[in-house]
């Protein structure tokens, strides 16, 4: 009698164990399943210093949660060692596929190797990554910018037909290209560049700095092409104190909210507005899209990054100035128009 009790016992031992060993297997493909269901993807900042970088990220993120992703940000602080770091870091969790908006294009090919190498696929967002392979790259027709800046700068008057060019870093492959597209608007207007300078990591100070240290030039000088808003702003404060503030024409890109209200003060020419919205939207879904395996035969243009050519997705920048800000800026509600409108008199209160 005992041993067949004994016997009742072990049976149930082992069919409690074998229920509970399926169970957990059961959980533990539950969760693998619910893990591809919900991709993991990585996203590389330089800084979060210029204020259109923040809208980025959030748009981002919000757009790739809504598709059931998962986002892992990272801020680098404009540090290429620490960028480098951290992606590697982003190779190890490891994510499904890598964004990045890099420092330095031509110090990431070695980690972007590493991403390929683990079979992570690559994006390179706003900024081209020089002389590596990436999936996509997706960004705003830069050339196209410059281009719309020199544009806004020859439709003014310009008595000395003198301007100087405060670019960003040779560093950024946009740096170039804006540089392109803006001299060749110089060259068919016969429109002299007298300088050109650029500053180092986007740095606003660098930018004050130059017109502090060259204001013997500056009586000669009809407009200064700013490699985006924020440095606009440094060369618009050093002007004041200098003043001469509105006596030189200044262009920018960003749609930053100072030189909007520069722009509406007239003391900014126009600026470039690139809906970053959009962009960042565009951006997720893609990520989404390879981070499942997804195909990406619908984008059929392609750019050179130096290497080789690479899928690409290029978005139009529009113009902003005193005649359509309403219709862009505003509209798009990238600011309030009681923001934009601050510092004009009449217009400062809410309407």
């Amino acid at each position: 009698m005992k041993k067949k009790v004994y016997a009742i016992v072990l049976l149930l031992l082992l069919w409690t164990v074998t229920a509970c060993g399926a169970a957990e297997s059961e959980k533990i493909q539950n969760n693998a399943e619910a893990q591809k269901k919900d991709p993991l993807i990585g996203i590389s900042f330089d800084s979060f210093l210029i204020e259109r970088w923040q809208t980025d990220r959030d748009v981002f993120v919000d757009a790739a949660e809504e598709r059931g992703a998962r986002v892992n940000v990272q801020n680098a602080n404009g540090d290429v060692e620490t960028q480098i770091s951290q992606i590697r870091y982003l190779i190890s969790k490891p994510v499904d596929v890598l964004v990045i908006i890099g420092i330095d294009a031509d110090s990431l090919s070695e980690v972007c190797k590493e991403a390929k190498n683990a079979g992570i696929p690559v994006i390179a967002y706003d900024r081209m990554l020089r002389n590596t392979y990436t999936d996509l790259y997706v960004s705003f027709d830069t050339k196209k910018v410059g281009k719309l800046m020199g544009e806004a700068l020859a439709k003014q008057e310009l008595p000395h037909r003198k301007v100087l060019m405060l670019n960003g870093p040779t560093e950024d492959n946009n740096v170039i290209w804006l540089a392109e597209g803006f001299k060749e608007v110089m060259n068919e207007h016969q429109i002299t560049i007298v300088d050109e300078a650029n500053m180092p990591n986007w740095k606003a100070e660098a930018a004050s700095d130059y017109i502090y240290d060259h204001k013997e030039i500056l009586g000669d000088i009809d407009g200064i092409m700013c490699g985006n808003d924020n440095l606009a702003t440094a060369v618009s404060r050093a002007l004041s104190e200098l003043r001469m503030a509105g006596k030189i024409k200044l262009v920018g890109q960003d749609a930053d909210l100072e030189a909007c209200q520069r722009i509406m003060q007239g003391t900014q020419v126009m600026t470039v507005y690139k809906p970053v919205e959009y962009m960042a939207k565009t951006a997720a879904e893609y990520a989404c899209r390879l981070a499942k395996g997804e195909s990406l035969s619908d984008v059929t243009d392609t750019v050179s990054n130096g290497e080789e050519q690479i899928p690409c997705v290029m978005l139009d920048p529009v113009a902003v100035d005193q005649e359509n800000m309403d219709d862009t800026v505003i509209s798009a509600g990238f600011h309030l128009k009681e923001d934009v409108y601050l510092y004009v008199p009449g217009h400062g209160e809410k309407e």
